[in-house]
């Protein structure tokens, strides 16, 4: 990922499983799935001590996409289309902006049940060999903001500096530090 004086400039959707580590993710629903991927941007460079992350959450018909390019998504079928390609709050994120790249790392996932890269309806259920479709188990937004915590997990980070998000995002992040205070810095 490289950085212009307009943002982030081009930027790649990278997959985390979050269940290869963790063991089986189950749902507020009470339904279980084995096997969860996340897919994730990030936007600058994590500190040594890993302090500097500010997990972003997207509106509900958002995506892991939020700065920069990104003209491909493997895997998603057609439903990453040219209106995907610019991120959707790049104004915000980038070297000297709102969200400066060059003291965090922005780091925006696509949620759990997504359709651009997280594991959801579309996605093959391994039980049957077709895709979950409607037996994907509902979502609340505690699943959203666990399923989160996991990526952070893996990647390390113990503590965000802060939690962000628009609309539906906003919600995420009330529910992230009322459920996880200990891992929670600024809420915006």
């Amino acid at each position: 990922m490289g950085h212009t004086k307009h943002g982030v400039g081009h930027v790649e959707t990278q997959f985390q499983s979050i269940t290869d580590d963790f063991g089986p993710f189950t749902f507020a629903s009470g339904q279980t799935v084995d096997s969860l991927t996340i897919a994730y941007e990030t936007y600058g460079t994590l500190n040594a001590d890993r302090s500097n992350a500010i997990l972003l959450f997207h509106a509900l018909s958002g995506s892991q996409h939020a700065a920069g390019v990104n003209p491909d998504v493997p895997n998603i079928e057609g439903r990453w289309t040219p209106d995907c390609h610019q991120g959707w709050w790049d104004d915000f994120i980038g070297p000297g902006r709102a969200l400066d790249t060059d003291r965090f790392c922005v780091i925006c996932a696509n949620y759990v049940g997504g359709c651009y890269g997280s594991t959801g309806p579309a996605s093959i259920n391994p039980a049957t060999g077709l895709p979950w479709a409607s037996d994907f188990p509902h979502i609340s937004v505690n699943d959203v903001v666990r399923s989160q915590a996991r990526l952070l997990d893996a990647l390390g980070i113990a503590k965000l500096h802060a939690v962000i998000g628009p609309s539906t995002g906003g919600l995420a992040c009330l529910n992230f530090a009322t459920t996880m205070p200990e891992r929670t810095g600024l809420v915006i």
